[in-house]
């Protein structure tokens, strides 16, 4: 399938976006964007391949790739994030779009649902990191902030590796957590070493919001758009499983559980494959039952 690349400039961003396949759509259905948070687009090319008869948009949130900001800021707001995709469906002229939305990308989406509800038919939310959601907020409120602090302290590799101790810890976060070691980060593969770099979007505390963010249930209950709450199957009771769980009760819903992890649509080139033929198969079947 042949992509175009391209830019939509904004007072506040220049976002990069790509297009693959006619606008308007050659079969009718709503345009089939797929956006993440801090993944930029090139993080869906897998997943997007497997969709060859959809016409797939993609883009980097501001900040991220391709995106410049030009707002003089560096903090990740879902709030700002969901404008930012609104401009973008509104460019693509193509009326309500469906969407697929993964991790702090899924909480950009719930914020836009929330702000701009006609903009989306359906948006699978796959895994939002949403804090307040979960019974242990306040221990979960509290491992995070253990990892910026290993981050600030230690450099990528140690907030990394706290990270992935943190996001694979099984179930609600309790003193035995608390009481582990910090991790070495080569025990996990990653570097030792400190390049002295804190601006990642991941591990400092410019996605404070994101994980922050408190939905508003009673305006996403009211919105037209069909929301489909994901999970992976690997994820079940890990951080980002029980958001998901949570966000999904919150909705009167029971989470769809799909393929693999977190990054289950992902293909090999991020260095931590999913399934994404499969994970696609389900995406397809979830977005099939829209009717």
């Amino acid at each position: 399938m042949s992509m175009e690349n391209q830019v939509l400039e904004t007072p506040e961003v220049d976002l990069g976006y790509d297009v693959r396949g006619p606008l308007p759509t050659a079969d009718g259905r709503p345009p089939l964007l797929m956006i993440g948070q801090p993944m930029a687009a090139s993080g869906f090319r897998a997943l997007a391949s497997h969709f060859p008869d959809r016409t797939v948009v993609t883009y980097d949130p501001r900040g991220l790739g391709r995106s410049t900001r030009k707002d003089g800021r560096v903090d990740q707001r879902p709030e700002v994030q969901a404008g930012d995709v609104h401009a973008l469906i509104e460019a693509l002229g193509a009326g309500p779009v469906e969407l697929f939305a993964s991790s702090g990308g899924a909480v950009t989406a719930l914020a836009l649902v929330t702000a701009y509800p006609n903009d989306v038919t359906t948006l699978v939310a796959h895994e939002p990191p949403l804090i307040p959601v979960l019974p242990d907020a306040e221990a979960a409120a509290r491992a995070l902030a253990g990892v910026r602090e290993a981050y600030r302290k230690g450099g990528w590799g140690a907030g990394m590796a706290a990270f992935m101790a943190m996001s694979s810890w099984p179930g609600e976060y309790t003193d035995d957590y608390f009481a582990l070691p910090a991790p070495d980060p080569a025990a996990f593969g990653m570097p030792t070493e400190d390049n002295g770099v804190r601006d990642d979007p991941l591990l400092s505390d410019r996605a404070d919001a994101i994980t922050a963010y408190r939905p508003d249930v009673e305006a996403l209950r009211r919105a037209p758009t069909r929301i489909v709450v994901a999970v992976g199957e690997e994820s079940l009771n890990t951080f980002t499983g029980r958001t998901a769980e949570a966000t999904a009760e919150a909705l009167g819903q029971k989470a769809t559980v799909f393929p693999s992890h977190h990054g289950g649509f992902a293909g090999p080139e991020g260095g931590y494959p999913g399934q994404p033929e499969a994970f696609a198969r389900k995406l397809r079947e979830v977005l099939s039952d829209a009717g």
